[in-house]
């Protein structure tokens, strides 16, 4: 099994990370990266989209309370246009670069720019324009920006502090374009502060403007903004991380069983040390594959084995083992890797009945369609073997042992001796001393003496099913 060794955090998922069918994918073209951050992105904006919503109702409700009619329905015609682009914002959001969503959120800017520098037309307050602005409502502009965290880039943060600043400013050019001294303060305004000419005077005139205080306006926004910014970068560069980690389980869930995934998740590079252990082996093959290949197309050929493997791999991953490698029709897998387990060669026996009955299955299938069943033979032995990564840049988990030789032989002993399934006694003792020899997988099993496998000093007894 291939793994690409790097050096991180989790470094045994890091390392299986680039096993792939095509290595010269890279992460940030993986699906599994995709759809990260369009996931993220999509919650991202469906929550910005309930923050917005229940924000704007609470100003509403504040808003009726606070601001006498009519001048009250020109907020709330804002607060539903806030409500509409926020909903705008969801329909058209998407992972990149987009026009619309760019323009949408530079129209929430424009819009609080106007509420908060300009008059409300609808008053009879006739407030003067420098009074306006120089009045507390820059604040609202954080709460744009704190949404805009929700579901945008960090580049798009910063934009925003740049607009904000930018039309903040711009729309103190236009009110001093505009200005006029208002030396008649209207009876509305003074009823708003009795008593107090002088400061409504000064207050209106263009040349008093706090300059100062609207500058450290501009520039705590715009700070704040880069602050966020940052901010937003790390979490996406941790959400990268993650997909990282998400696609090298997956990766490894393709060779080892969920819960082995869990520990090797959980353990630094396990693999690495060359370690010597007792497992189960299992090795299956389709019997009479090359007759079958030569009378077939490769398309056929190739959907059979898919078919085959899929079913094969489905049973070894179901009874806790690990998919060590195929082999052309036929696959090895063992039991008891990485990690010895309390039941290993009693699982391999199990798989190997599933996957018998797995192919019957199939072959009711393939007969009900008008093609030809296939047949498959197994071979089990338990012993002892070597584990560890071979190789040097592209490493291999490899199992090493005479217990894999004698696994393939007692599959190829199947032709001889008639049967699909041969496990050696090794195994039926191990696996017996596993269920305490109450358990229906023994059914069906029969002994047979004196035989003589290659590699094998002496004869040998296996156990034999078909």
């Amino acid at each position: 099994m291939a793994v690409t060794d790097q050096r991180q955090w989790s470094r045994t998922l890091l390392r299986f990370r680039d096993r792939t069918d095509h290595p010269d994918v890279h992460l940030e073209n993986s699906k599994f990266t995709v759809d990260a951050l369009e996931r993220h992105k999509q919650e991202g904006l469906e929550l910005a989209v309930r923050a917005r919503i229940v924000a704007m109702l609470l100003i509403a409700v504040m808003l009726i309370f606070l601001v006498p009619w009519p001048d009250v329905a020109y907020y709330l015609v804002f607060v539903a246009t806030f409500i509409i682009i926020g909903l705008a914002q969801r329909q058209v959001g998407r992972v990149g670069k987009s026009k619309a969503e760019l323009a949408l959120l530079f129209c929430d800017l424009l819009l609080m720019t106007i509420i908060a520098a300009f008059p409300n037309p609808l008053s009879a307050s006739d407030v003067p324009l420098t009074f306006q602005y120089e009045s507390e409502v820059f604040k609202y502009f954080f709460l744009l920006l704190a949404m805009a965290t929700l579901a945008y880039s960090w580049r798009t943060i910063i934009a925003v502090g740049t607009w904000t600043t930018a039309l903040w400013l711009s729309a103190a050019g236009v009110i001093w374009f505009f200005k006029d001294d208002h030396t008649a303060i209207s009876d509305a305004v003074r009823a708003m502060f009795p008593g107090d000419a002088e400061y409504l005077w000064y207050a209106a005139n263009p040349a008093h403007m706090k300059w100062d205080f609207r500058i450290q306006d501009v520039v705590a926004f715009f700070l704040c903004a880069i602050i966020l910014a940052v901010s937003v970068r790390r979490s996406n560069n941790l959400l990268l991380a993650q997909a990282s980690v998400e696609r090298a389980r997956a990766n490894l869930a393709r060779y080892f069983s969920p819960n082995v995934v869990d520990q090797l998740s959980t353990n630094d590079e396990p693999l690495k040390q060359v370690t010597e252990q007792e497992i189960a082996v299992l090795f299956v093959d389709i019997v009479g594959f090359t007759t079958f290949a030569s009378e077939r197309s490769p398309r056929e050929v190739i959907q059979t084995l898919r078919e085959f493997h899929g079913r094969m791999e489905r049973e070894v991953f179901r009874q806790n083992g690990t998919l060590d490698k195929y082999l052309g029709d036929g696959l090895m897998a063992t039991f008891g890797t990485p990690f010895a387990g309390d039941t290993d060669a009693l699982d391999a026996l199990r798989c190997s009945r599933a996957m018998t009955k797995a192919v019957d299955l199939w072959n009711k299938d393939r007969v009900a369609a008008g093609l030809e069943e296939i047949k498959a033979s197994f071979g089990l032995h338990a012993g002892p073997v070597v584990l560890g990564d071979i190789g040097a840049n592209r490493l291999e988990f490899a199992v090493i042992g005479n217990t894999v030789n004698v696994a393939s032989r007692l599959e190829a002993k199947t032709r001889t001796l008639g049967t699909r399934i041969v496990a050696s006694d090794d195994l039926i003792q191990r696996a017996r001393g596993q269920t305490g020899n109450v358990d229906h997988v023994f059914d069906d099993m029969v002994r047979i003496d004196g035989q003589t496998i290659r590699g094998v000093e002496g004869e040998m007894s296996v156990w034999t099913m078909n």
